[in-house]
């Protein structure tokens, strides 16, 4: 028994190595404790409160600012909202990231026995990942002038050399949040386009070879080969766009009329946030806010891969 205890021991070196590895990991999750997960468990405590920001006295007041939400005008349209979001922008951001990084890997057809994209797919990479370069409220400016509600607008100005009147993109209250989830499937297209090109570079050549000895076409290529093999990468690509239509703060925030606007049409729970906080100094209920939202973002992230989650595929 002794031989066999001194058998299963760690050596010296595996220790050695062990702590260096544990030395290593220690900082990052020091760091994560201190500046993630305690502000997270500070915005819980602040939930119950009624602190108003300034003086460093509140008084803890329990469930009294998440009972408030329930009649809070701007927080359901909001959710409303966010629901919209979350139907909209993740299926049109990665239908079209598919349908370009498809033809940007496989769908050029077929040279020297291997699957390739269409010409001068290296350089429509950097183009369609151009706006991933740019500052979210770079992206909000540039559009400002481009949906300008006058003639002054680029869109209304190449409208109205067609005879159409300028359209309200963003003062009109059923268009305006229409128009902001277009700009965020612009800004987002691109960073998903190079996420499923590398999937797609990842799947090997030689099925896509017995795919074209059977006479598989493109659609079959796409449908029966590439979305299958490419489950993994939309799984996550889905729950990365979910939770960024949780978000849409810089973009509401700098193209909206009067921040969320017309009248409420286009708010979203991190601009009511902000509003809450920064500009009626009411901390505790702008926290119970972020504590529900917290939790409907975590809620959609753990059914998103519930409900997704399917058999690996192993190559």
């Amino acid at each position: 028994m002794r031989h066999g205890k001194l058998a299963h021991a760690p050596s010296p070196m595996a220790l050695r190595r062990y702590g260096f590895i544990l030395s290593f990991l220690a900082a990052p999750l020091v760091l994560y404790a201190v500046f993630v997960v305690g502000p997270y468990i500070q915005a819980f405590q602040i939930a119950l409160t009624n602190w108003k920001g300034i003086s460093p006295n509140f008084d803890y007041i329990g469930f009294e600012n998440f009972t408030k939400l329930f009649d809070d005008g701007a927080f359901w349209p909001a959710v409303r909202h966010h629901g919209l979001l979350l139907l909209v922008m993740p299926l049109a951001t990665i239908a079209i990231a598919l349908f370009f990084s498809f033809l940007l890997n496989v769908g050029g057809g077929q040279r020297n026995g291997r699957r390739t994209g269409v010409p001068g797919a290296a350089f429509y990479k950097i183009v369609f990942f151009f706006p991933q370069v740019l500052a979210v409220a770079i992206v909000g400016v540039l559009f400002q002038a481009i949906l300008s509600p006058d003639k002054s607008g680029v869109l209304n100005s190449a409208l109205g050399a067609v005879g159409v009147d300028p359209v309200g993109w963003l003062i009109n209250p059923d268009l305006a949040l229409w128009t902001i989830i277009g700009v965020m499937v612009w800004q987002a297209v691109g960073f998903y386009v190079v996420l499923f090109s590398a999937g797609m570079s990842s799947i090997p050549q030689d099925v896509f070879e017995a795919a074209a000895l059977d006479g598989a076409g493109r659609s079959t290529l796409f449908f029966k080969i590439t979305l299958p093999l490419l489950w993994d990468t939309l799984q996550v690509g889905w729950v990365y766009l979910g939770i960024a239509a949780f978000d849409g703060f810089a973009l509401v925030q700098v193209l909206s009329v009067d921040r969320g606007g017309p009248d409420n049409a286009t708010t979203v729970l991190p601009l009511e946030i902000w509003r809450q906080a920064f500009t009626f100094s009411k901390y505790g209920y702008a926290s119970a806010m972020g504590v529900a939202l917290f939790f409907l973002t975590l809620t959609f992230a753990a059914l998103t891969l519930r409900v997704t989650r399917r058999e690996r595929i192993e190559f």
